[in-house]
Parts: structure tokens; sequence; C-alpha cells
């Protein structure tokens, strides 16, 4: 059998097949506000060694403490430098001016950018599309030095930082341009129980997953919920 036989005949890669995460350390730039703090709380819930960031140590402190379980705060730059993997949680309109001031301590960190461009006005929440495409992609271009990611958009905030709800029961939707560097993310999802990591493709389709939001948020108000995402058959 020639080599090339065997390389097409090699089994194809189980893609639930997940690293380890629970070394990495995760830093969280907006970890005081709702979504930040909900997730720095359920992934130091589940073991996750996390720091949460802002633009003053004091006020992240002072949210560690709240939270519990081990978080820890720190200024941004503090933050980013001591994290392994960095989720930025910041509202959009401080979007890229946090990142452009950090891209030296974000250089070579694997970057996860949750961020949802939106406006709103008497109609409700409606997608904003940025110059770059989508706030994932405004993030890769600020950073070249950095892997960005995309994930985490389509959760509820008051879901995440209700201690009285073990599972949050949702899908989250992965995107990034290396298979290892989403992997890692899908599998730092599925640390929070009930949640699971998908991957959902390249940067360039980032938009219409953070645009969803949009969406959830109406669904929320009409319905009284905190509406997340199942994917279906896989």
């Amino acid at each position: 059998m020639t080599s090339t036989d065997s390389a097409q005949k090699a089994p194809a890669k189980d893609p639930w097949d997940l690293p380890d995460v629970s070394g990495l350390v995760v830093g969280v730039l907006g970890g005081t506000g709702p979504q930040g703090k909900g997730l720095a709380y359920r992934l130091a819930k589940a073991g996750q060694k996390v720091i949460i960031g802002s633009r003053a140590a004091e006020r992240a402190q002072a949210a560690a403490a709240e939270l519990g379980h081990g978080v820890e705060g720190a200024d941004n730059a503090e933050c980013a430098r001591r994290s392994d993997l960095v989720i930025v949680a910041v509202p959009w309109d401080g979007h890229g001016k946090t990142l452009e001031a950090l891209r030296e301590e974000l250089a070579g960190k694997l970057v996860v950018d949750c961020v949802n461009p939106l406006g709103f006005d008497k109609k409700g929440a409606y997608a904003l599309k940025p110059e770059e495409g989508s706030a994932a992609e405004q993030a890769a271009a600020l950073l070249p030095d950095s892997r960005v990611t995309a994930a985490f958009h389509h959760l509820s905030a008051v879901l995440l930082q209700d201690p009285e709800i073990e599972e949050i029961d949702t899908d989250v939707m992965v995107l990034g341009e290396e298979r290892a560097d989403v992997e890692l993310v899908q599998a730092l999802a599925g640390r929070v129980p009930g949640m699971r990591g998908v991957f959902a493709g390249r940067l360039r389709n980032a938009h219409q997953v953070e645009s969803l939001v949009a969406n959830l948020i109406s669904v929320n108000r009409r319905y009284k919920a905190h509406a997340g995402l199942r994917v279906t058959d896989v």
C-alpha cells in the first residue's frame, strides 16, 4: 500500500473528540458586565480558573469576590497577560478601542469574541454591520498576532448568573479559522453542564450569528423568556 493510499483510508477524526481544557486560565474582558460576569461564574463553577478584567482593577476585584469559586479580578491588561484564552465580552461601542489597546497583551493568545453589534430603537433591537463584516472580524483585524474565534453570543445573562439553575440548556455556535482553536472553544463550552459547542463556520460567517441575537431579544420580549438555541441532528 502506498503512503497516498494509507492517507486516503485513514479514519476521519471524530468531531466530538475534543481536547482537555481544564488546565487553561480563562480571562474575561468585560467581566463586570452581565454577559461576562455570567460566563465567568459558570466556567469557574465548572472548575475553570477564571480572571475577570475591567478598566478598573478595583471594580474587577469586587465583582470577582462576589462571584466566588476562586475567580480573580484585574485590570484588562493584566487579565489578558495572565490568561491562556481570553473571552471578549465588552460593550460594542468600546469593542475596537479596548482590543486596540490590548494588542500586545493579547499577542499569541486564543481570543473568543462574543460581542453582538446591535442598535435599538422604538421597534426593538436590530443588527449593525461593522465595516469589517462583524465584531469577530474586527477583532481579527485589530489583533493580527492573536488567534481569533467567535462564540457565546446567544446566552442569557439572567440564566448564566442564576445560582438556582444547574444546567444551561443551549448550544454555542463556534466560528474560527483553525480547527484546533475552534475545538478548544467547543470544549470550553462543554465544561458548563447542559451546554455544547458546535462548529458553525469560518469568521466570515460571524455576522449572521451575531445578528441572530436581535431575533432572540424579540422572542424573549414576546414570550417573557430567556431563549437560547439548539442545533438538531448533530
